[in-house]
């Protein structure tokens, strides 16, 4: 499948948009003021999104550890297929109606790109093609089993903590190192860069043109927490354009980076597909997420951002220090633009495990009585569990039996 470059008459939109956004900020002393403005004007093309299988959404992410091949003896297509229909004929069998597969880790692609290289995930080898396109066998397996698929994408990831341990040659960073930025943990692309951001929306435009997948989600990586000095030079040469009464302070301009590429990768969703949704999981603990410069509150309650948002909310009912309901409820308490969905990420990868403070050990129905919580809670559509793995851990055997319980057998 041939990436389709994007069309005249798109790209002027978004430069326009750029446009009028720098121009509202000369304006207004808000900063984030014009950006929630460049959303609002950006959506008014788009009608909300309705789906009624949305409001009971039953999900499981299958992250790229899932999926990889890369340690297998037989890394055919075949084998992959297989895999891969094993982990949806369980995932239906348990009860999920959504799966949110991970196709874009490292700023490479488990699926057929133009822009980005293949991934090591499938081959062993970032660059080296696995011979088949496995989103393609993904969708179509999906269809079989009647599972919704939205395909989850790390923006920014070009490296975390030496992984992968080689980036190939037509790398979009090696091919051009001024998109990225470097600090202790890894690599990522600048949330700065408007080439950075175009190569993301057309990234995604590509997938949602060319797969018949329900949705792109975004996960909770945006600024990374170690980030110091790094962008200085593009702030610095942010200072030099922007008007002296209205220049943003580094961490609002961050902030506005991200706003940015959200609110344009909503209308390359919208535009590229009407029936496709895009959705966020940003951090469950709702003040960190300001640290990564992810300004949820805005995305939620502005439209022009984002269709859904799915809270990881990874926590015990008795956690320590921040529990499931506390952290609940103040995402229930944000404001929510028509039509975004409120869902909640659950953490079945701690199941039996001794975590926050070693609550989940108190009980083997945790998560059953997480999702009964949300079953009475009117604010929220469904749930997302993280993750597949977690479906086959020992630890997590009883756990997730009474989670099936709970949900029930589900036959569509």
């Amino acid at each position: 499948m041939k990436h389709k470059k994007p069309a005249a008459f798109i790209t002027a939109a978004v430069l326009l948009i750029a446009m009028i956004v720098i121009s509202s900020v000369s304006r207004q002393n808000s900063d984030k003021s014009a950006a929630r403005q460049t959303a609002a004007t950006v959506s008014q093309a788009y009608p909300v999104h309705t789906d009624e299988t949305t409001d009971d959404m039953r999900a499981v992410w299958v992250s790229f550890m899932d999926l990889t091949m890369e340690y297998e003896s037989d890394k055919s297509e075949a084998a992959f297929t297989d895999k891969f229909d094993s982990i949806a004929a369980e995932c239906k069998d348990f009860g999920f109606n959504t799966l949110i597969v991970q196709v874009r880790p490292f700023c490479d692609a488990l699926y057929e790109s133009s822009i980005y290289p293949p991934s090591h995930i499938l081959s062993g080898e970032q660059g080296k093609s696995a011979g088949y396109d496995a989103l393609s066998i993904i969708c179509d397996i999906c269809g079989k089993y009647g599972l919704k698929l939205h395909a989850w994408v790390n923006p920014y990831r070009v490296t975390a903590e030496n992984t992968p341990s080689k980036l190939s040659a037509d790398n979009p960073y090696i091919i051009e190192s001024g998109l990225g930025i470097e600090t202790e943990s890894g690599i990522i692309l600048d949330p700065s860069n408007e080439k950075t951001r175009r190569l993301i929306t057309d990234g995604v435009k590509e997938i949602v043109e060319n797969y018949p997948v329900d949705g792109i989600q975004f996960d909770d990586y945006f600024y990374p927490e170690d980030i110091e000095d790094e962008d200085s030079d593009s702030y610095e040469s942010y200072l030099e354009t922007a008007p002296k009464d209205s220049a943003m302070d580094l961490h609002t301009w961050r902030c506005f980076n991200v706003d940015l590429l959200i609110a344009e990768t909503y209308m390359t969703v919208h535009k590229s597909r009407a029936d496709a949704v895009f959705g966020v999981s940003p951090q469950g603990n709702l003040s960190n997420n300001d640290f990564l410069c992810a300004d949820v509150v805005t995305w939620c309650g502005k439209k022009g951002y984002i269709d859904y948002i799915c809270p990881q909310l990874y926590l015990s009912i008795d956690h320590p220090y921040l529990g499931f309901e506390t952290a609940l409820n103040e995402w229930e308490s944000l404001s929510y633009a028509e039509g975004v969905r409120l869902y909640a990420g659950l953490a079945g990868y701690k199941a039996g495990s001794d975590a926050d403070g070693g609550t989940w050990l108190d009980s083997d129905d945790m998560l059953a009585r997480e999702y009964n919580i949300l079953k009475r809670n009117n604010k929220y559509k469904g749930f997302m569990l993280y993750s597949y793995a977690s479906l086959n851990d020992p630890k997590a055997e009883k756990e997730l039996e009474n989670l099936k319980e709970a949900i029930g057998t589900v036959d569509s």
